[in-house]
């Protein structure tokens, strides 16, 4: 008697399988403090944004290591790692050469998403390359990578009221209306990793960096 062959998950959900010993697409490493003192604060945007992706494409943020808190899935028909690094931010380099490592893949294969006290809360800046800006996390990143040339996603946080501020205002929380502003960034961050997976970085800037209020 032939055994009837039962379709695979993937197969009843029309997703394409990719072997998982394929380098992926896109690493997306979202910065922020670990642990739940800091959850809510505008250093963590960078995690928020990981976690509203995740959710929207069903990954699950389960393997666990010594410097990053990873997820694996497909988006677009292209492999996507996700990643919150478990150090502070401005040791976020740890997280980056562990990454690298791991997957075999060059920073230009990854996409920084951070806080940005230059952008007002609800605005987003893609960038191919640039400058650490002031932001430790960045900074650590490039020291990690010995370059600046690697893809960021700025989500604004708003600018504090003095500069010597600059601690106690990113490691504060939002307002409620600031939150709602930085909620609508987020979804829009969101939609452009999904446009950088399915046009590159260079077409997902002119559309994102254009209508990012």
């Amino acid at each position: 008697m032939r055994r009837l062959r039962l379709p695979k998950l993937d197969d009843l959900l029309g997703k394409p399988q990719i072997a998982s010993s394929e380098p992926p697409a896109l690493i997306v490493v979202g910065l922020g403090n670990p642990g739940p003192k800091y959850a809510r604060t505008r250093h963590n945007a960078g995690f928020w944004c990981i976690d509203r992706f995740a959710a929207r494409h069903g990954i699950v943020m389960s393997r666990s290591h010594q410097t990053a808190l990873l997820g694996e899935g497909v988006v677009n028909g292209k492999r996507v790692v996700l990643a919150k690094p478990r150090t502070f931010v401005n040791r976020s380099g740890e997280a980056v050469r562990y990454l690298m490592a791991r997957y075999g893949v060059p920073i230009d294969r990854m996409l920084i998403v951070y806080d940005d006290i230059a952008l007002a809360p609800g605005r987003i800046r893609l960038r191919a390359r640039g400058s650490a800006g002031g932001h430790n996390g960045i900074k650590s990143v490039i020291e990690a990578a010995s370059t600046q040339e690697f893809p960021r996603l700025r989500i604004g946080v708003g600018a504090p009221g003095s500069e010597s501020d600059q601690i106690g205002h990113v490691l504060g929380v939002l307002s409620a209306d600031e939150q709602k502003a930085v909620d609508d960034a987020i979804e829009r961050a969101a939609d452009s990793i999904e446009a950088v997976l399915s046009n590159g970085i260079d077409s997902a800037m002119n559309v994102y960096n254009t209508n990012s209020v």
